[in-house]
């Protein structure tokens, strides 16, 4: 039973949906969203809201559900107020800024890395928090980019050196005693 499957998306004023077979398009102020749900689900807009019903009770269609639903209210999220990821670069020397549509990272490698911003996404950097902030409207794409940002430079458990989202929590080890 899908607890989260069963409750309805409200719909912003500032947000419009359209249903049309298996396609869901979500535009509002921020931009516009569209994406294909599973042909056993089916999804219906009701007023302000969208309901998304399943065929039957077994256990996958009751995962099919859920997703959908969360699918979708992160389309009206996104399109009305959007998605945001800061990140923190916790190390000497380790800088970005931010070339064209390219993110330039100094992390401590001999060489910098170039990484090419999809055009949906907006990163800012600020030099003197050394802090990275990822936005746009779509919560996957968001998330995969600053994914693939941590991913150069890991946060390290000895020193914790590194790139990390700026909740994030890193244990630390430690280092080697020496044996007597």
């Amino acid at each position: 039973m899908s607890r989260v499957g069963k409750k309805p998306i409200p719909i912003p004023e500032k947000a419009k949906v359209e249903i049309t077979g298996q396609t869901v398009v979500v535009t509002g102020p921020k931009g516009k969203l569209s994406r294909d749900i599973h042909p056993e689900i089916s999804a219906a807009v009701h007023e302000n809201e969208v309901l998304v019903t399943r065929p039957s009770d077994t256990k996958r269609h009751a995962a099919l559900h859920g997703l959908t639903r969360a699918l979708i209210n992160n389309m009206v999220v996104g399109v009305t107020d959007g998605f945001r990821i800061e990140l923190k670069m916790v190390g000497v020397g380790y800088r970005a800024e931010m070339k064209s549509n390219n993110l330039v990272l100094n992390l401590g490698y001999s060489h910098p890395i170039v990484f090419g911003m999809p055009d949906e996404i907006k990163v800012e950097v600020l030099p003197k928090e050394s802090k990275i902030i990822v936005n746009g409207i779509d919560k996957e794409l968001v998330g995969q980019v600053a994914a693939k940002i941590r991913s150069f430079r890991k946060p390290e458990p000895y020193k914790g050196k590194g790139v990390r989202y700026v909740d994030e929590y890193v244990r630390s080890k430690a280092g080697k005693t020496a044996g007597a």
